[in-house]
């Protein structure tokens, strides 16, 4: 029995290494997602966050019994991210960092991890119809926000405000309104 323990111990090991190594990436993207770091910069959060979730699945590997450690792990991130929401309220440069930490969960659970709006709302103990409201509250807050527009050479860059007409801006002078009819 003894020597039974450890070869068993080690085979654990290895599938979890190969779960690990498949499923890692795609487990990354999504923290940092929740946690609204820039995928380009170290995302020390986001890091911690799946580290914790993926320590959590291993100590339970023995109990999965044919539940998929893809879908324990992706539940346990998303459930360590809510009850953590407060410590990922400041924004930090991400793409979704805009939108509230329950807003980022429930679309990263809906977009990114193609959960089921109903079974997102078991997940998360709210109701379906709150989830859905956060969905479309989170989807018209990312679309309103609309990238910069790239300069062309020769060209002076605008800026608009939500509502208003875009500004022109020359090197050296004060920002002027576009007049209506007149190009921004």
């Amino acid at each position: 029995m003894r020597e039974r323990r450890p070869a068993q111990q080690r085979r654990h090991a290895r599938e979890f290494e190969s779960f690990v190594a498949g499923a890692a990436g795609r487990l990354f993207h999504a923290a940092t997602l929740l946690t609204g770091e820039p995928a380009a910069h170290p995302a020390p959060a986001a890091e911690d966050l799946l580290i914790r979730a993926l320590a959590r699945t291993y100590a339970d590997w023995d109990r999965l019994r044919g539940e998929d450690p893809y879908e324990r792990t992706r539940r346990e991130l998303a459930d360590r991210f809510a009850r953590t929401a407060r410590r990922h309220r400041r924004p930090r440069g991400g793409p979704l960092d805009r939108l509230t930490p329950q807003e980022r969960l429930v679309l990263v659970l809906r977009l990114h991890e193609g959960v089921a709006e109903e079974q997102a709302a078991a997940q998360l103990g709210l109701p379906a119809e709150r989830v859905r409201a956060l969905y479309l509250h989170a989807v018209a807050a990312f679309r309103s926000h609309r990238p910069a527009r790239r300069v062309r050479d020769g060209e002076a860059p605008t800026r608009a405000r939500d509502g208003e007409a875009p500004t022109r801006v020359r090197d050296g002078e004060a920002p002027t309104r576009a007049r209506d009819g007149e190009a921004p």
